[in-house]
């Protein structure tokens, strides 16, 4: 047996995020995605609650200890509605393109979830990230007596 063809170990991880594709029909991949979407808003919550996180101690850093804002309920619940709306439309895509091209094109599930779950992890991320970029410039500032 050659090295290409030669079996891999496979980890959880290797299976959650290249697990094999639902079969072709509509009722096998909307099983197919509802079982993912669980783990999906898991880690996508898990993101977001440490990008809040992250930004309370950013503030608390940048105002010495002062203020901690309260975080914005309504915009965390309107995320995380938005992030599984968005979601719902990785089956509708899959059952769309199968309808359309049937067995002339290969399963498209796996690489659909992998790609919409590295945005929503992003897009969770992303208020963290601001307020490291911003912590970075208001200490720049600080620091050249602009501020």
């Amino acid at each position: 047996m050659d090295s290409l063809n030669a079996p891999r170990p496979v980890g959880a991880l290797t299976e959650f995020l290249f697990p094999a594709p639902a079969p072709r029909n509509v009722r096998s991949i909307l099983a197919w995605w509802e079982k993912r979407r669980i783990p999906y808003n898991l880690a996508v919550g898990t993101c977001g609650a440490a990008s809040v996180t992250w930004i309370f101690v950013g503030e608390f850093v940048i105002t010495g200890g002062r203020v901690i804002a309260i975080a914005p309920w309504q915009g965390i619940l309107l995320f995380g509605v938005l992030a599984n709306v968005c979601y719902t439309l990785g089956p509708t895509v899959e059952i769309l393109l199968d309808k359309l091209w049937g067995r002339d094109v290969l399963p498209v599930g796996p690489a659909l979830y992998r790609m919409g779950l590295t945005f929503s992890l992003g897009l969770a991320l992303l208020p963290g990230m601001f307020m490291t970029v911003s912590m970075i410039i208001r200490t720049m500032l600080r620091v050249m007596g602009a501020w």
